[in-house]
C-alpha cells in the first residue's frame, strides 16, 4: 500500500513520516471526564483507514493511556493508517478523578462505549488534528486491543458478556468496525478462569466468544503464561480464535510473553521480552492483515506471512479457520 493513497490494493510499502497529535478532548454527556484521544497518522495520503487502539491495564502509570503503545501506533501510522488511542477510565492517570464514578473500577462498559463515541465524532477529530481533514476513509475501521484492551475489543467485535452485577447478557457490538486484532487478550471463563485474580476481576471470566463474528486476527505469545488468571498456560489467550464462529486467524509469536516484544512502550521496564524486531514484525503482519481485510484483492497479508512466518527465520506461525 502506498501511503499516498489508501485505495489501492498493493502490499504495504516503505513507511513514511508520522504526525501525532494529542490530546483531542471529546465531550461525552454523563462521562465523569472528557474523553481524551491521541491521533497518529501518516504525513501524506488520503482515503486512510482507521485503527482504534484500546490500551491495557498494566503496572505503569502512563502507558495505560493515550500516551502508551507508541511502538505499535507509530508503525501502523507509518504504514498508512490513522490510529486513534483513547484514555479509558481504567487508566491509572485518572484514578484520583474517577474512583467513585459509576462502573468503577472495571469500567468495562465505558471502555467499549469510548470507541463508539470516537466513531460518532470522527468529524470533530478530523477538524481538530492539523492536516487530517478529508483524509479519513470512514468505511474502513478496525479495532485493536492489548490485554484488557483485547477484552474490550472482543465485546465490540461481537462477543457477549454476562454482567456479573445483574446476570443479564450484554452485547455491545459496533457494526462500523469491520475487522479486529486481539493482542494477548484474555481467554474464556468457567473452569479455565481459576487464577488468584479471578475473584477480583469477575468480568473477565464473563465473556462469551460464541457470538464474535467480525473477522479478527488473534495474536498470542507462546510464552505468555498468565498464571494470575489461569493455569492453562499460553493457550488460554488463543480461545477467541478457537471459540468465535467468525473468520479468525491465529498468529502465534515465538518466544513472546505478554508484552509481545514491547508494544506498550519504548524501553518499558514491565516488558519482560523486549524485542524491537518482534514489535516491527508484529506491526507489519497486523497491518498487512487489516489492509487485506479492507482490500480483499491485496496480496499484503499473504506476502507478509510468507516473509515473516516461514523458513528458519520465522517470527511465528499463522493458523486460520
Amino acid at each position: 500500500m502506498s501511503t499516498s493513497t489508501a485505495t489501492g490494493t498493493e502490499p504495504l510499502g516503505a513507511p513514511v513520516p508520522v504526525l501525532s497529535f494529542s490530546p483531542v478532548a471529546l465531550s461525552v454527556p454523563g462521562r465523569p471526564v472528557d474523553l481524551h484521544v491521541r491521533v497518529s497518522a501518516p504525513a501524506t495520503g488520503t482515503g486512510l483507514p482507521v485503527i482504534l487502539l484500546s490500551h491495557g491495564h498494566g503496572p505503569s502509570h502512563n502507558l495505560s493511556s493515550l500516551n502508551g503503545y507508541a511502538p505499535l501506533a507509530n508503525l501502523w501510522a507509518a504504514q498508512g493508517f490513522v490510529v486513534v488511542q483513547p484514555t479509558h477510565l481504567t487508566s491509572r492517570t485518572l484514578t484520583h478523578l474517577v474512583a467513585d464514578a459509576p462502573g468503577a473500577p472495571f469500567f468495562w462498559r465505558s471502555r467499549a462505549e469510548d470507541m463508539t463515541h470516537i466513531l460518532d465524532r470522527l468529524d470533530v477529530i478530523e477538524e481538530a488534528v492539523p492536516h487530517l481533514a478529508g483524509r479519513i476513509d470512514r468505511t474502513r475501521v478496525a479495532l485493536a486491543g492489548h490485554s484488557l484492551g483485547g477484552f474490550t475489543a472482543a465485546l465490540l467485535l461481537g462477543a457477549g458478556l454476562t454482567d456479573p452485577d445483574t446476570g443479564q447478557v450484554v452485547h455491545l457490538t459496533e457494526p462500523r468496525i469491520t475487522a479486529g486484532v486481539l493482542l494477548a487478550a484474555p481467554g474464556r471463563g468457567g473452569d479455565s478462569y481459576n487464577g488468584p485474580m479471578a475473584e477480583q476481576w469477575p468480568v473477565i471470566g464473563a465473556v462469551d466468544f460464541s457470538t464474535m463474528t467480525t473477522p479478527t486476527l488473534v495474536v498470542v505469545g507462546d510464552k505468555d503464561d498468565s498464571r494470575h488468571f489461569t493455569d492453562r498456560g499460553p493457550d488460554w489467550h488463543a480461545d477467541p480464535h478457537h471459540l468465535a464462529p467468525g473468520p479468525t486467524s491465529l498468529l502465534t509469536l515465538f518466544d513472546a510473553e505478554h508484552g509481545l516484544g514491547g508494544i506498550a512502550g519504548y524501553d518499558a521496564a514491565e516488558t519482560t521480552d523486549e524485542s524491537p524486531e518482534r514489535v516491527s514484525a508484529l506491526a507489519r503482519l497486523t497491518g498487512a492483515y487489516l489492509h487485506t481485510r479492507f482490500h480483499p484483492d491485496s496480496s499484503a497479508w499473504r506476502t507478509a506471512r510468507e516473509a515473516l512466518t516461514t523458513g528458519p527465520g520465522a517470527v511465528g506461525r499463522v493458523d486460520a479457520k
